[in-house]
């Protein structure tokens, strides 16, 4: 077995790395650019070296400074996690050609299974079912566009390098085509640098499970059952679970009999996964990851193995169990918890992460982050995932439901409610799945909240003022104790809960408050308990509550949700609405990849302006109304920061 091994990756997969490996005695190496200088899995490895500035391109995708850095630390192999370097067969063959162990499959399989197109010829070559499509050399712009239409609309544009769903766009009427296909790649060669696409028949009600596969040095290959990731936005899967529900028994055992005949064809060695689009009883290869899967935790609830744990005994040359595939026990479920904006086309989002825990001990929570730590837009928006088991599958998604309920975040925007009505969702707890369940349900999954009830704001408001009264002053004219000469002392603010400014009256009372929201009556109200939970009193009711305070308001999560709200001046102009649709600035910092107007072009409101890259997301920036455009404030390819204008808006 090795004594030391360094870690390629960051975030939550280079933790888990990093435990496992010191469970097994192993010491281990990591590696950070200059915006992970802090992070967790820097923190926790035996020692870290600094490879380079945040952009991946100049740190994690830096095979030859990360060998450096193996050879230099004295670690005898490198586990390149998921991302990043994890699928790149030069570096495997560079790892290997400097006496250092590359923990996967052998360059030779990354190579055949990178490429989609070629994936294909020899998954046809094997026996192995595959999707009618096109994955010729040939990328002619006519030529694609006469095998779409041979093939059929609607059909599916895929960058053969990719993954992800990166590069991989849907049309639907051959008007459309060449449009998607410009889109697709653009993102093809943004993502993988290579532009090259293929082209399939797009399945109406696909569902997409995959077959976790294991090989050894010593010829051994074998499944570890099925996984179902059909819950996806944008491509990119939110929820997973094991084993694959509702399949039958002669299906489930001609996925399991493939995934193994295409690790055979290749000559596959270590973890792996390969992935089919099913459609009742017919299932047909889509590709094959040549790496650990960022789900591959459901695999291991059902099968108790440590699959990290496995990939290093195998790359150190132990042969698989004979008893493999072990039986598959009870039911997995996994969610993928963001920082983005379910509500806003899922935009990702960015900041300091104030609060981030999981008050349930009986779930796993896989994670690189810890409280205080700050989410950039270097690098993919996933902050953690949420792992539970049950008996069955009905008792695995209570449980899940349960645990996202005891999940705290503050700080930034992120996906958990959205994660809580998808858990508790009917059609999913009845088995309803396939790649469109998001988007066809997406009115109950993502209909925006409505403004704050009366008693969040109140609680806002009497919470924050209390905090003041308490507050020692340096001088009793600083002092916010609400004491007047004559009569009662009274605030009025302005609190904004992402719906728009809302009037709140707070009146200072012996011993607590009448606040008032609107027009509305006073409510006589206290607040108990310090710190950071607290509890709304009124009467003989009381409301557990936790509030962190913020520069300009707080987040207050009561009853399960959590509320972002800021303080307004109410006495401040309020702003031409005119002039706050005239001016259209970056959402997070990106790239801009594509600028669709021009100086004094008319447009119309609706009409795609420019297109913004950031946190593996296209970003689209459309007019909010006809104008003509007055303004460019940036140029394609340029990187922009956050509030930097894009473009502005004339009459």
């Amino acid at each position: 077995m090795f004594s030391k091994i360094l870690i390629a990756n960051r975030g939550e997969i280079a933790v888990r790395i990093i435990r496992t490996a010191r469970r097994m005695g192993i010491a281990t190496v990591a590696v950070f650019s200059e915006a992970d200088a802090n992070a967790l899995h820097v923190r926790e490895a035996d020692e870290a070296h600094a490879i380079g500035p945040a952009p991946a391109a100049q740190s994690y995708l830096r095979g030859d400074v990360i060998l450096d850095v193996a050879r230099r630390s004295g670690a005898e192999a490198v586990h390149p996690g998921y991302g990043f370097l994890s699928e790149n067969a030069e570096f495997a063959e560079a790892c290997a050609a400097s006496g250092i162990a590359f923990i996967g499959p052998p360059a030779a399989a990354i190579r055949a299974m990178g490429s989609k197109a070629e994936s294909k010829r020899l998954m046809v070559a094997a026996g192995v079912p595959t999707v009618p499509g096109y994955h010729g050399e040939a990328q002619e712009e006519a030529l694609l566009a006469a095998e779409a239409a041979r093939i059929g609309f609607p059909v599916l544009i895929k960058a053969s390098a990719g993954g992800g769903g990166k590069g991989m766009r849907p049309v639907y009427a051959a008007q459309d085509f060449a449009a998607e296909l410009a889109g697709a790649r653009r993102e093809a060669q943004a993502a993988f640098g290579d532009a090259r696409v293929l082209i399939e028949k797009y399945l109406q009600r696909p569902r997409h499970v995959e077959v976790q596969v294991f090989g050894d040095s010593h010829g051994r290959v074998t499944h570890l059952h099925t996984r179902d990731c059909s819950v996806q936005r944008r491509h990119q899967k939110v929820l997973e679970e094991a084993p694959a529900p509702d399949l039958s028994d002669v299906l489930r055992t001609s996925l399991h009999e493939a995934a193994e005949n295409a690790a055979r064809a290749v000559g596959y060695t270590n973890a792996g996964t390969v992935e089919f689009v099913v459609e009742g009883e017919h299932a047909y290869f889509l590709e094959m990851n040549t790496r650990l899967q960022v789900e591959h935790p459901v695999t291991e609830m059902i099968t108790g193995l440590d699959l990290v744990e496995w990939q290093l005994r195998v790359a150190a040359g132990e042969a698989l169990p004979t008893h493999w595939p072990p039986p598959a026990q009870g039911h997995a479920v996994e969610v993928r918890v963001y920082a983005e904006e379910p509500e806003q086309d899922f935009r990702p989002a960015t900041g300091r992460l104030r609060k981030f825990t999981l008050a349930d001990a009986g779930a796993r929570f896989d994670t690189g982050f810890t409280p205080g730590d700050t989410v950039t837009a270097a690098y993919d928006p996933m902050l953690a995932k949420v792992i539970v088991a049950g008996t069955d599958r009905g008792a695995a998604l209570t449980r899940l439901a349960s645990a996202l309920d005891a999940l705290e975040i503050e700080g930034l925007g992120n996906n958990a409610r959205f994660l809580t009505r998808l858990a508790r969702h009917p059609a999913l707890r009845a088995g309803e799945l396939d790649t469109g369940f998001i988007a066809r349900h997406a009115e109950a999954l993502l209909t925006p909240r409505g403004p704050a009830p009366e008693r969040v704001l109140m609680a806002a408001a009497a919470a924050l003022a209390e905090a003041g009264r308490r507050a020692p002053a340096a001088s009793p004219w600083l002092g916010r104790q609400g004491w007047r000469l004559q009569g009662a002392a009274e605030t009025v603010e302005a609190w904004d809960d992402g719906t728009g400014p809302r009037q709140v009256t707070l009146r200072w009372l012996p011993g607590g408050h009448a606040v008032a929201v609107g027009e509305g009556a006073a409510r006589i109200l206290s607040i108990r308990g310090t710190g950071t939970r607290l509890a709304l009193v009124e009467g003989d009711a009381a409301e557990a509550f936790t509030l962190t305070p913020e520069a300009d308001g707080c987040t207050l999560r009561m009853g399960g949700e959590s509320w972002r709200l800021h303080r307004r001046d109410p006495h401040a102009p309020a702003s031409e609405d005119a002039a706050g649709e005239s001016r259209l600035s970056a959402p997070i910092p990106g790239r801009v990849v594509k600028l669709l107007a021009a100086v004094g072009d008319a447009v119309v409101k609706g009409q795609l302006l420019a297109v913004l890259e950031a946190m593996k997301t296209e970003i689209k920036i459309t007019a909010p109304r006809d104008g003509v455009v007055a303004h460019l404030g940036c140029a394609e390819g340029e990187n922009v920061e956050e509030g930097v204008e894009i473009l502005s808006l004339a009459t």
